[in-house]
């Protein structure tokens, strides 16, 4: 008979909703912390004296974005794999630690400049260790307390938790890098502190373990192969030599291909050794396998749309309706609400509902409503109306959040008992992967976009406003992503791609005044970032509406649980007739 005395031992009747209400803020901790850095780095770079869009910064620039991501992507499966063995729990204490060791000493950065961005890349670094060890094993915990006819609730929640955090990251970070710069990493030192001794006193071993050897091989393989490619991703956004993007770099490329051999080594190896990091065979599983692959093209379509719609705000919305440069990405956060807000509203209850009717509807539908949101997005004009704007952003998040719950589930609900670390270290992996993904990728997109009619439209802009032809010139061949880095960052772009060049010494006021306002670049860029948008979430509808058909071809309800039992007693009739 269960024991009814102490909410925080495991026996108890509500033990469950513990587990829930701490794995749920380690989620919400880990995912605000992967955006809140992308809107206060103007202010983080302007704290410790740097500027990032100096071409000897960029690097500092690009690990400060996708640093914690990736670290958090590459680990997160090998963590899952080691709850399996050594205890979820255990692990998932660990990471709470971990992270908020991390989160004091990015607090406490005791250098600027050069060394200053250093320490916070590194110790961002950290903070993605124990974020990946969060991520791996929050869901699984979740599936372990929680019977099956309950888990699309608590998995409901923990995911809105994950997801959602990404875009409060945004509010929370443009409010506090307002205030003090420093504050946006302090923010988690008392949440992080009193979820470590939370999970540490409430929080038991309750699930399957799946002991065995550890398998340095392929974690090492799996490691190598998914930074070399995200690597390359990432640096494929920079310039190299006279075009645009680094698609061309000889380091780029192979980079890329040596991280994607890695990985097909990788599966190959999983497939043979006797305790695998990972057991690809679970991709047998129907469930599982398109849980995973729509899970990934949904995290990229979202990661996508996230970063567009900073650029579109900040770049120019917000500065042609009267916002400083230096207000915008506080704005652009807060513009961003009804995303938010829709997927607050969705998630749990989809997560909910999943339970009684199963994941393919609500995440089939929430997929084809994402597709849907980016191509009414491309049909408003680029300096919109903001209720269109609002109405379009927020069915785009409640139809993430038809999904993002649902297919959590569906995938959980699939696999083994002992294999739930390894399939929530999976799961976030594809989750963190498709954030990465997305820069690179959209960005990309973005820049091929640009590049056929932005040197022409600035060129010609510049040259009107007094600017001597063969700096206009010049200037108009510039990479985009100079432009888009500074709209990225609420910087002024016309301003920082002149103030080298010194011609703004040598201009009239009034042109100065016209070329550093607010409406000469957001009206110059308008047309050429329409016209990438169109590539971008062209894109991004397709990737959505094939994760909509990856998540149909799912199939119905299923629940790894009720199947063996279903198969027990069916063998047991048959042996007695």
């Amino acid at each position: 008979m269960a024991t009814r005395t102490g909410i925080f031992n495991k026996d108890h009747p509500h033990y469950r909703w513990v587990a829930l209400s701490n794995t749920t803020l380690g989620m919400l901790m880990a995912t605000v912390n992967a955006s809140i850095v992308l809107i206060s780095l103007p202010a983080i770079f302007k704290g410790i004296g740097l500027n990032p869009l100096e071409p000897g910064n960029v690097s500092y620039l690009l690990w400060m974005l996708m640093g914690y991501m990736l670290v958090t992507a590459v680990l997160v499966v090998t963590f899952g794999r080691l709850g399996d063995q050594y205890g979820r729990v255990r692990i998932y204490n660990l990471g709470f630690a971990i992270f908020t060791v991390a989160a004091i000493a990015l607090w406490l950065v005791p250098f600027t400049g050069g060394p200053g961005a250093m320490w916070l890349i590194v110790w961002r670094f950290v903070q993605g260790v124990g974020g990946a060890m969060l991520f791996a094993n929050s869901t699984a915990i979740l599936t372990d307390a929680f019977p099956a006819n309950k888990r699309g609730f608590a998995l409901g929640l923990n995911q809105v938790a994950a997801i959602a955090g990404s875009f409060i990251g945004l509010i929370v970070g443009g409010l506090l890098a307002a205030w003090d710069w420093k504050a946006v990493f302090f923010v988690s030192v008392p949440i992080g502190i009193v979820g470590t001794i939370w999970s540490y006193k409430s929080l038991h071993e309750v699930g399957t373990r799946n002991p065995g050897r550890i398998d340095w091989l392929g974690n090492a393989t799996f490691g190598i192969g998914l930074v070399a490619l995200l690597t390359g991703i990432t640096y494929g956004i920079q310039p190299y030599g006279d075009s645009s993007t680094g698609w061309g770099n000889p380091w780029v490329i192979g980079s890329i291909a040596g991280g994607i051999l890695l990985l097909v080594f990788f599966v190959y190896l999983e497939l043979r050794v006797p305790s695998p990091m990972f057991n690809m065979r679970l991709f047998r599983i129907r469930s599982f396998a398109s849980g995973i692959f729509a899970g990934l093209l949904a995290a990229i379509g979202r990661g996508g749309l996230q970063f567009m719609l900073i650029i579109w705000l900040q770049g120019i919305w917000l500065p042609l309706h009267g916002f400083s440069y230096e207000e915008t990405p506080l704005w652009a956060g807060i513009y961003l609400l009804p995303v938010t807000i829709g997927f607050l509203i969705a998630g749990p209850i989809s997560g909910a509902l999943s339970d009684r009717f199963g994941a393919r509807g609500f995440a089939t539908v929430g997929l084809l409503l994402v597709a849907a949101t980016f191509i009414m997005l491309l049909l408003i004009p680029v300096n919109f109306e903001y209720w269109e704007f609002a109405v379009i952003t927020g069915l785009n998040g409640i139809g993430s959040g038809l999904f993002s719950a649902p297919n959590r589930t569906s995938i959980m609900n699939s696999v083994p008992a002992s294999e739930r670390g390894s399939a929530s270290g999976m799961a976030g992996a594809a989750l963190n992967a498709g954030s990465s993904l997305s820069i690179g990728i959209f960005f990309s997109l973005m820049i091929a976009g640009l590049s056929a009619s932005l040197p022409t439209a600035l060129t010609n802009g510049l040259t009107a406003h007094g600017v001597p032809g063969p700096v206009a010139t010049a200037v108009g061949q510039t990479p985009p992503v100079g432009s888009l880095f500074a709209a990225f960052l609420g910087y002024n772009p016309i301003q920082s791609i002149l103030q080298p060049t010194g011609v703004l010494d040598k201009l009239s006021p009034a042109n100065v005044q016209a070329l550093t306002g607010h409406e000469f670049f957001p009206q110059l860029i308008s047309g050429p970032f329409h016209d990438g948008l169109v590539v971008v979430f062209v894109a991004a509808a397709v990737m959505s509406v094939i994760a909509a058909i990856a998540s149909f071809l799912g199939g119905a309800k299923y629940v790894h649980e009720e199947k063996l039992v279903e198969q027990r007693v069916e063998e047991a009739s048959a042996s007695r007739a």
